[in-house]
């Protein structure tokens, strides 16, 4: 299943952020906490290798709390800091707490040379879809930035003035330029590449397959089924689609509509809490 996407404007994206880097104090990082492997970056790390980054582990009401503090735990360290947000329950004093935190040793050099450091300024990053906008729109209590369902809103720097301690320069979504199917099918899962490019049927039944791996007790409940352990993944789609009057004429499955419930119920958080990366997979 070849779902590779890398749209031209990304690379000249990369570009425009190394240049803008002179500009900001650290960086804060958006990550998708359903996918906190996939949702980040690999040219990141050599981008920001001389920036502190502060990691915001987005949508966290949408992913299973003992396992972001798990990947919060392995990724922190004195140049990173991981920290849980819901973006639908704002906290603005906490992002600037830890940004503070964060750059404490650089607003301490200012204030030894008896100098107002004046307001952190960070640069924000993310994956498409990653929720980044949305992150800054709750935090600056205004709809700073596009926001969208959807991969590739923001297209533009922009900056904001989300508190007087902290300033952000937001910038488009980028995605990884190769990856590997396991991380392109997560991506895909939660929605950061665009549905157009891909087989919307054969990415649902692959979902249904990883769920029934992860968290075959919350397919069950949501659609009714039971002894799924013991059912190939079309089986399992088949009863959704009968459960969920997702059918044509003649009784057939109409696999387009099932596609669309499994995919938009899991990307919702509506069959519930659940995170598609462990730690001991990828670190």
């Amino acid at each position: 299943m070849n779902i590779n996407w890398y749209p031209g404007h990304m690379k000249k994206t990369i570009e425009d952020i190394e240049k803008k880097l002179k500009l900001v104090d650290f960086v804060i990082e958006i990550i998708d906490s359903r996918i906190p492997f996939s949702s980040r970056n690999p040219l990141f790390d050599d981008l920001f290798k001389n920036k502190k980054r502060l990691l915001i582990f987005n949508k966290s009401d949408l992913s299973n709390p003992k396992l972001n503090d798990e990947w919060m735990e392995k990724i922190t360290d004195e140049n990173n800091f991981a920290i849980s947000y819901n973006a639908m329950k704002p906290n603005v004093n906490l992002v600037v707490k830890k940004s503070e935190e964060l750059m404490a040793d650089e607003i301490k050099k200012y204030e030894d040379k008896g100098l107002n450091k004046g307001p952190l300024r960070a640069m924000i990053v993310g994956i498409p879809n990653s929720g980044k906008s949305t992150f800054i729109n709750s935090i600056s209590g205004t709809k700073s930035a596009r926001t969208g369902n959807r991969p590739g809103v923001t297209k533009t720097n922009q900056w904001i003035k989300i508190h007087s301690k902290l300033h952000l320069l937001d910038t488009p979504g980028v995605l990884w330029p190769k990856f590997e199917e396991k991380v392109g099918l997560n991506l895909a899962f939660t929605g950061a590449i665009k549905d157009e490019i891909m087989d919307r049927e054969t990415l649902a039944l692959k979902l249904i397959g990883k769920l029934k791996k992860i968290a075959p007790a919350a397919l069950e409940e949501r659609y009714k089924l039971s002894n799924i352990e013991d059912k190939e993944a079309i089986e399992i789609m088949d009863e959704i689609g009968k459960n969920r009057g997702a059918l044509m004429r003649g009784g057939l499955i109409d696999y387009e509509k099932v596609s669309g419930i499994i995919l938009d119920e899991f990307r919702k958080g509506t069959l519930g809490r659940i995170t598609l990366e462990e730690p001991n997979e990828f670190l």
